[in-house]
């Protein structure tokens, strides 16, 4: 049985990782495009898996992906990004963004989400991964959180496996 080692949540987190929003960055209705705030929050994951599991990783699943308030442009973006807990190869990263005024500093959190990646070995298969040592309340809370995101999507994909095994010629 290979032994299980364990790291930090801050050995591999992102505290604040800082991104301008510049014209190019707009939408139609001039606020950030969603498309790339979700594309930068990927890849900021990404890293945090890396660092945590030593391994190179791929995006298995974003769990949620939630806008709470649009970012404008000039606004200042800041990605707090961390580890909430890893299973055996699995682990699920959670990412906060929020949006400053430069100039004034407020701050609004503007985007939550929870991403889970699988470490992979040089062949492609999934690999073991340190588990989750969480050094403060907080990040004890998020530790128990994702195991219980983790049972809903298990026990989701379950019920979707039986219901289209009950009705294989459905859509």
């Amino acid at each position: 049985m290979q032994t299980l080692w364990t790291a930090t949540v801050s050995a591999s987190a992102i505290e604040g990782h800082v991104y301008k929003v510049f014209p190019n960055d707009l939408n139609a209705h001039q606020t950030a495009f969603g498309g790339m705030i979700m594309a930068k929050c990927d890849r900021l994951a990404l890293v945090v898996a890396e660092r945590h599991s030593g391994c190179v990783c791929v995006t298995a699943a974003v769990d949620s992906f939630a806008f709470r308030a649009p970012a404008k442009g000039n606004d200042t973006l800041i990605f707090r990004v961390s580890i909430n807990r890893s299973w055996h190869s699995s682990m699920e990263i959670g990412v906060r963004v929020v949006a400053e005024n430069s100039y004034t500093r407020e701050e609004r959190h503007i985007v939550s989400a929870y991403f889970t990646f699988v470490a992979l070995d040089d062949a492609g298969n999934p690999v073991t991964v340190p588990e989750v040592e969480p050094e403060t309340d907080k990040q004890l809370r998020r530790y128990r959180e994702a195991d219980m995101r983790r049972e809903s999507r298990l026990k989701m994909r379950a019920d979707l496996k039986r219901s289209r095994a009950a009705d294989p010629s459905a859509p």
